[in-house]
């Protein structure tokens, strides 16, 4: 379905309660096919395709966290979805907390998966120095060594082979504008969107970048930096780690992220 008054394709089924999904980068919403299947049975889910991903058309000056953030709070505004949970994997973890800022009271929860925060410093510097990185390198050399550490040797390889080959599909100037934008923004909001929430924060973990910017898999009580950012700016967060995973917990540990995605909605 197109979303009223924007230029983005979504997907509803279910009633009750809502629950919006929101997935990260180079992605789509088929990411989260299996909690649309397991929540349609008890509650309204939406997902939707960001601008730019999926069905959604996008040039690279409409794909930004802002914008993304506006779209996705006029989506829950337009569909009458007051109180949802937003639920936002990897870049859409960025995307519901500025969703939540432009629009805190339509939210009744948020629930992040596998976030991070990979810009810090001056926002126009860090953006700066991404989009020159990319533009030398080319975004598909970019695209396959980011998603080549988004899984690990024991991940399904027909999900791992999706997931490389969409992302190749995303435009190179949508592709390298975005990821520019997303460490600005990281740099620019995410300790102030972090500190503005003030309802249930549901914290996801499956996998940290290490100190050689490589994704790894935590291991059970184990912390990293962006968790640390998280007790600091939002010290109300409830934090959990899924183990054995990558980066795409929705996807390899369904049953186990459900679970905790009803609590926290259980929260409002």
């Amino acid at each position: 379905m197109s979303a009223p008054n924007l230029p983005i394709r979504y997907q509803r089924a279910g009633q009750g309660a809502p629950l919006v999904f929101v997935h990260g980068f180079a992605c789509s919403r088929s990411d989260w096919r299996l909690q649309l299947e397991h929540f349609a049975k008890s509650h309204t889910v939406v997902a939707c395709d960001l601008r730019g991903h999926g069905e959604s058309p996008g040039e690279p000056a409409d794909c930004s966290i802002e914008r993304y953030g506006a779209d996705v709070a006029e989506l829950v505004r337009s569909l009458g979805l007051d109180g949802a949970t937003l639920i936002g994997h990897s870049l859409g973890c960025r995307v519901v907390l500025q969703a939540y800022m432009e629009a805190p009271e339509l939210v009744s929860a948020l629930v992040l998966i596998d976030g991070s925060r990979i810009g810090i410093g001056d926002p126009d510097t860090a953006e700066r120095v991404v989009r020159e990185q990319l533009d030398a390198t080319g975004y598909g050399v970019f695209a396959r060594k980011l998603f080549a550490d988004m899984f690990l040797p024991t991940t399904d390889a027909a999900l791992r082979e999706l997931a490389m080959e969409r992302a190749l599909q995303l435009p190179p100037p949508v592709g390298t504008e975005l990821w520019a934008r997303v460490v600005g923004w990281d740099a620019r909001w995410m300790e102030r969107a972090l500190a503005t929430v003030k309802v249930p924060l549901l914290v996801i973990q499956s996998t940290q970048i290490n100190a050689e910017r490589v994704r790894v898999p935590l291991k059970a009580g184990e912390n990293t930096p962006w968790l640390d950012l998280v007790k600091q700016c939002a010290p109300a967060a409830r934090i959990e780690i899924v183990t054995g995973v990558g980066h795409f917990a929705q996807l390899e540990a369904p049953k186990r992220v459900n679970r905790l995605i009803v609590a926290c909605a259980a929260r409002t």
